[in-house]
């Protein structure tokens, strides 16, 4: 009887690991990119491990990229969260950016320096689309 038990927990628990693998990593934002220049147009999904560009396929991040991906989310989410308002900034040099979050979507030009995390997530678009992706820009 403790053997049918034992095997019978050991099936559950392997049943459980199987269909816990190859699950698709939670989204964490979409970036919308446009510009005045060529290849300025990007469309970047970021998972929890992976990268999406324009609909090519999908890339594996970095340790370095995912743990800055979850940074920039949890920072874009007590933005957009929270009560203090974005600072104006000057027209769009080259890009306009849009980030999407479950909390909704933000616009921003690439002049925007404040808060933080938003030239922190241009240069973070910016080094995925190039290094990750192949992208020019």
């Amino acid at each position: 009887m403790r053997v049918r038990s034992a095997v019978a927990v050991a099936a559950l628990l392997g049943t459980g690991a199987v269909a816990g693998c190859g699950t698709p990593s939670p989204d964490l934002f979409v970036v919308q990119r446009d510009g005045t220049v060529p290849g300025a147009k990007l469309e970047l999904l970021v998972s929890d491990q992976t990268a999406r560009c324009n609909d090519a396929p999908v890339t594996q991040l970095t340790s370095r990229q995912i743990l800055e991906a979850r940074s920039l989310r949890d920072e874009l989410l007590r933005l957009q969260t929270g009560d203090e308002p974005i600072p104006p900034a000057p027209p769009a040099q080259i890009f306009r950016f849009a980030v999407e979050t479950e909390q909704g979507t933000l616009r921003y030009p690439d002049t925007q320096q404040r808060p933080d995390v938003l030239p922190r997530l241009t240069r973070f678009v910016r080094r995925v689309a190039i290094d990750t992706c192949g992208l020019r820009r």
